[in-house]
């Protein structure tokens, strides 16, 4: 592993104790760009079966932050032209020991922010959608934390959302 990697998931590491959610860049293999510019969603879930399976590079990276045996995603597209999509709700995954927001946005996109915050508190701290590459990855409801997000208004976010469970945690999807 070299420098800048290790430097980077330590601060991660740190950001996740004190903050509950931290941000970092992932290299992402080039057929996934390709699969999101030609809306390809199915070359894309075959292909992020294969990241988060337990020889994946993503589950491999995620396993820097979390003893955990398995994760499970979907493919979030929230568009603007959608008007019935509004915010979410506040909610904290259940069990789920870990959770993770990949942003696959290609284009600009206004609102789409992931909240964050203690359960129950009122303040929460508001992440816009960050760039191609960038995994959020946050604490659940096991560590007190909720999250939501909030509408798109303008543009397209799209977004691998994940959970890692470890043997505590239980598979509700």
């Amino acid at each position: 592993m070299n420098r800048n990697l290790r430097e980077n998931i330590s601060k991660c590491q740190n950001d996740l104790l004190d903050k509950g959610y931290c941000l970092t860049k992932i290299p992402l293999p080039e057929e996934v760009a390709r699969y999101v510019k030609q809306k390809d969603y199915n070359s894309l879930d075959a292909s992020f079966l294969k990241y988060t399976a337990p020889d994946g590079f993503l589950f491999e990276y995620l396993k820097n932050y979390l003893n955990f045996h398995k994760i499970e995603f979907i493919i979030s597209l929230r568009e603007a032209t959608n008007e019935w999509e509004g915010d979410g709700i506040w909610h904290d995954d259940g069990s789920r020991a870990l959770a993770f927001s990949l942003s696959l946005t290609l284009d600009e996109v206004c609102g789409g922010h992931l909240g964050i915050r203690k359960k129950m508190e009122e303040t929460f701290t508001s992440i816009p959608t960050p760039e191609y590459g960038t995994m959020i990855i946050f604490k659940t409801g096991r560590d007190d934390y909720e999250h939501k997000i909030h509408a798109v208004t303008k543009g397209s976010r799209l977004i691998i959302a994940g959970w890692c469970y470890d043997s505590n945690s239980d598979s509700i999807l």
